[in-house]
């Protein structure tokens, strides 16, 4: 295991998080990639892409509406991973576009 030293104040910069709703999306990428799958059956070809839709609807109503009330509240606050609710929320924006034209 290789531990990276700190900055010298201590303190663990942006590069060393991972954004958790950028993450959660290509998680919810890989599901839809089993549902594309043609080598799986057709019944869990489905379910994968109900498993999509539903997850999509959970991110919606909590992660978005989280970082939409963040955006209206403290617009410049950053998350550990150095981005602002107005990046998540464009970044989330493309990705999801990319993702449900595939759906």
């Amino acid at each position: 295991m290789v531990i990276r030293d700190t900055a010298a104040d201590g303190k663990i910069g942006p590069e060393c998080f991972i954004n958790r709703e950028l993450s959660w999306l290509e998680f919810n990428q890989r599901v839809l990639e089993e549902a594309e799958n043609p080598e799986n059956p057709l019944m869990e070809r489905l379910k994968f892409l109900a498993i999509f839709s539903s997850n999509l609807d959970e991110f919606f109503m909590v992660r978005v509406a989280g970082l939409k009330h963040q955006l209206e509240r403290r617009p410049t606050r950053l998350c550990n991973a150095g981005l602002s609710p107005g990046e998540q929320l464009a970044r989330i924006s493309r990705r999801l576009h990319r993702l449900a034209l595939r759906q």
